[in-house]
């Protein structure tokens, strides 16, 4: 069976959404706060891990379409954060400096990890 056509094409804009944002962030974390560091792929990663923490529970809570649940946690999230780009980024770290290669890996996984815990907590908070 083939997944229903509005659910693709949410997947595809939310995605398209996500992606745009992460590259604005990206490119504007280099040009307004240049550093030796991925920092705008942690901004994008700490914050999706947020969100996806509080729609976890918003969507617990709500009757949400299954458009707007693809819309934004498949493809918004998907588009916005990213572990291919995190893994490139360690690579390239790792060739001059090994304490900054240990420092992304675990802040992003520590504080994603977090983020999340957090916008659980914010949902609860808000949605009680």
């Amino acid at each position: 069976m083939f997944p229903n056509y509005q659910i693709i094409l949410a997947v595809g804009v939310g995605g398209a959404l996500g992606s745009i944002l992460r590259y604005f962030t990206v490119f504007f974390q280099q040009k307004y706060y240049p550093v030796d560091f991925p920092l705008g792929i942690l901004i994008v990663n700490l914050f999706g891990s947020l969100i996806i923490g509080f729609l976890y529970i918003y969507f617990s809570s709500y009757i949400v379409s299954d458009n707007i649940r693809f819309l934004l946690i498949t493809g918004f999230l998907g588009g916005l954060t990213t572990f291919s780009t995190f893994a490139l980024d360690n690579y390239l770290l790792y060739q001059t400096s090994l304490n900054l290669t240990i420092l992304n890996i675990l802040s992003n996984l520590f504080g994603s990890i977090f983020a999340v815990f957090i916008g659980v907590k914010l949902a609860q908070i808000i949605f009680k």
